[in-house]
């Protein structure tokens, strides 16, 4: 059927679901809602009619009749980094895909006057939920103290030094690559972490602690850097060389890439004089000079698994495996056997 020019086609309602199946628009209702006692032929005419009809329900309506809201509130500081916008991406997926969407407000946790307006914002919006993809000591300290009136997840809830037990990617990723560094025969380790105001930063710092210990070695020292090729840089050019260090274990890969360009500038042959590695594995580590060993996370499904905490607080009903993706340690030609002369007159 052709419609006039300028009208927009109407959307299948469940009353036209209801004469396609013949069944009442209450039968098509239950289904939607996943009721039981309904019988099998029936649910598969409905479902049958309503991939038919290509029907998508009016999420406004059904918060008004069930005077639920299905928005989520997602605060975030950085959506410029890969891995924070691709865990959005997986969020807003599996969100999405519960009959609910998010709201992104974009907060600096370092600005109290930018944090309180965020937070003004969502006392005023009709919210199921808040997911903090932010996080760091003081959003959470503010989170804390604000006492929202709906549920408040945090990106990561448990510090790596504050639970003995507790399994990450930042555990996961670390030992793998302190693993195959020691195969190689790398004994003298160094790290670029993180701002250590970020859980992720104390948590693969610790991490990387751990899988050197199970080795009984430890570590030649560390810097604090901001997640940045400029902070990768500096750390490169501070990093102590007289110390024996053969291997530079950085907390993400653009940190690494700013190692990279320091130790090149200081003459140093990579990976031949020192093997540097990243964590992350952007889509650029591949094409780093040398190309980036790391550590590969999916963060969509990381994203997806968070959402789904929040959905299963929400009582959503059934969702996806909430399990997070593991980490994969991936090879390039940053790493080598370490040399066993000293580098001098760098």
């Amino acid at each position: 059927m052709t419609l006039p020019v300028g009208t927009r086609r109407r959307g299948a309602t469940i009353y036209d679901v209801a004469r396609a199946a013949g069944v009442s628009h209450q039968t098509v209702t239950r289904v939607l809602r996943g009721f039981e006692g309904i019988r099998p032929e029936t649910r598969e005419r409905v479902q049958a009619a309503l991939g038919e009809l290509g029907y998508r329900p009016n999420m406004a309506a059904r918060s008004l009749a069930t005077n639920r809201s299905r928005r989520i509130c997602a605060l975030v500081y950085e959506l410029l980094q890969v891995g924070p916008s691709k865990t959005i991406q997986g969020a807003s997926d599996a969100a999405r895909e519960a009959g609910y969407v998010i709201d992104v407000i974009t907060v600096d946790p370092t600005d109290d006057d930018a944090v309180q307006r965020a937070f003004d914002v969502m006392r005023e919006e009709d919210l199921a939920g808040i997911l903090a993809f932010a996080p760091m000591d003081l959003l959470s300290e503010r989170i804390a103290r604000a006492d929202f009136s709906v549920p408040v997840l945090m990106e990561t809830q448990t510090d790596l030094d504050a639970a003995a037990h507790h399994t990450s990617v930042s555990e996961q990723g670390l030992t793998q690559v302190v693993d195959h560094l020691v195969a190689l025969g790398h004994e003298a380790f160094f790290h670029v972490s993180g701002p250590l105001t970020w859980w992720a930063s104390r948590n693969r710092l610790e991490a990387y602690k751990n899988a050197l210990a199970r080795h009984g070695l430890a570590s030649h020292g560390s810097i604090e850097g901001s997640w940045t090729p400029e902070s990768g840089y500096r750390a490169g050019h501070d990093l102590p060389l007289d110390t024996g260090v053969t291997a530079v274990v950085a907390a993400n890969d653009q940190m690494a890439l700013g190692v990279l360009r320091a130790l090149s500038e200081r003459g140093l042959r990579l990976p031949e004089d020192m093997s540097v590695t990243g964590f992350d594995d952007i889509p650029e580590s591949a094409y780093f000079q040398p190309p980036l060993t790391t550590v590969r996370l999916d963060y969509v499904r990381q994203g997806r698994a968070f959402m789904n905490r929040m959905l299963t607080l929400l009582g959503a009903g059934e969702v996806d495996d909430a399990t997070p993706a593991r980490a994969e340690l991936v090879v390039r030609s940053s790493v080598a056997a370490p040399r066993r002369e000293p580098i001098v007159g760098l």
